[in-house]
């Protein structure tokens, strides 16, 4: 923080008047403000209170005091989707940068109803689903556990097969997951919380989509002339993937007249959003920093001289130019198998370039005093 030097301060001031003081309350009802979300329960780790949560409405709070073992996976859970959320951007000018401290996790940046908060939202989402059905699978939670509808016979595209094993109570995720993060949005009837409702269930339904079936054999030599199988969930990361491309085909829409749904701001769309994430405001370009906008600018970013794409130093650095610092890099390099059973590699240096942004340059204008 910057502190602004030369401000007199004056001991005897003088009573606020009636204007200034109908200033200040017109400027706290109008200013924005960035609401705490369940997310921070991400950063709190096993010290989740359900009374110390900032942000959760009184629905939510009543699901955490009834469901805290609940918290605690929800809390593991957002650890993984803001990790895969920060894989997924990290080579864009907007890199889902988290703020430390801050209960509103990602800053004044949700506050736009952009693309970025709609893949937030829908990822955030998932992640819900996927840390509860993981853990009820695991035997983590007294409320739940494996799929108890999957049992008995079924056949897919090879033949018949047995239910068994522990299949993933993919369901119970879900149900939990729309009770627990749509509570808040479900308060209010604006655009943006039909938004994020919207994108909070494509979220929920991405985990689903990328179930599958496995299986294990039995019989003589293998033959696998019965099987006994179960659903399971793919790993997180593939959902990431597909919302990640749902982003980039993120729709623009706004609210009907009757303020009960969605109509697409192109009017030359033809297809459903049924499955797509959605937006209402367009991004900025997060090239500089803009505290009221939330962005943290790409100054001092490291971009990739080679590439023509989001990386590229051109478009990561927006055409302000970049600096170049030879750095000292450490590898592992001719490693050897030594039996039994051991890598042993050397420690290999060598000298590589790194390209960073450049800082936003002032207008000469503003250093005159």
């Amino acid at each position: 923080m910057r502190i602004r030097h030369g401000t007199k301060v004056h001991h005897h001031s003088k009573p606020i008047s009636k204007i200034h003081f109908i200033f200040i309350f017109l400027l706290l009802i109008f200013t924005p403000r960035v609401d705490s979300s369940w997310w921070y329960i991400g950063a709190l780790g096993a010290r989740v209170i359900c009374d110390n949560i900032p942000g959760l409405v009184n629905k939510q709070r009543q699901l955490c005091q009834r469901h805290p073992d609940l918290m605690q996976s929800i809390g593991e859970g957002a650890k993984e989707w803001i990790k895969e959320c920060q894989h997924q951007f990290r080579n864009h000018r907007w890199n889902c940068s988290t703020l430390d401290r801050d209960h509103t996790v990602f800053g004044r940046v949700m506050l736009r109803s952009s693309r970025e908060a709609a893949f937030v939202y829908a990822i955030s989402s998932a992640g819900v689903v996927y840390a509860i059905t993981r853990a009820c699978s695991q035997g983590e939670l007294k409320i739940c556990n494996c799929d108890g509808q999957k049992r008995g016979q079924a056949s897919d595209d090879r033949g018949n097969f047995d239910w068994g094993g522990c299949s993933d109570n993919i369901n119970y995720g879900i149900k939990f997951a729309k009770a627990f993060v749509d509570a808040r949005e479900r308060m209010v009837k604006d655009a943006r919380a039909l938004m994020n409702l919207h994108n909070n269930r494509c979220g929920r339904m991405a985990v689903k989509r990328f179930m599958k079936l496995e299986c294990k054999c039995h019989g003589v030599s293998g033959s696998c002339s019965l099987r006994t199988c179960w659903l399971a969930m793919a790993d997180f990361r593939r959902t990431g993937d597909y919302l990640r491309k749902k982003y980039n085909t993120a729709i623009e829409v706004t609210m009907n007249q009757d303020g009960t749904g969605f109509m697409v701001a192109d009017k030359d769309f033809k297809g459903s959003t049924k499955n797509e994430l959605v937006y209402v405001e367009n991004s900025p370009d997060y090239c500089l920093t803009d505290r009221p906008a939330g962005s943290l600018g790409t100054a001092g970013r490291v971009c990739n001289k080679s590439s023509r794409g989001t990386d590229g130093c051109e478009v990561m650095c927006c055409g302000r130019g970049y600096d170049t610092m030879r750095v000292k890099r450490v590898t592992k390099c001719e490693c050897k198998f030594k039996w039994c059973c051991a890598v042993e590699c050397q420690d290999c240096e060598d000298l590589v370039d790194v390209h960073t942004c450049k800082p936003h340059k002032r207008p000469d204008w503003l250093d005159i005093t």
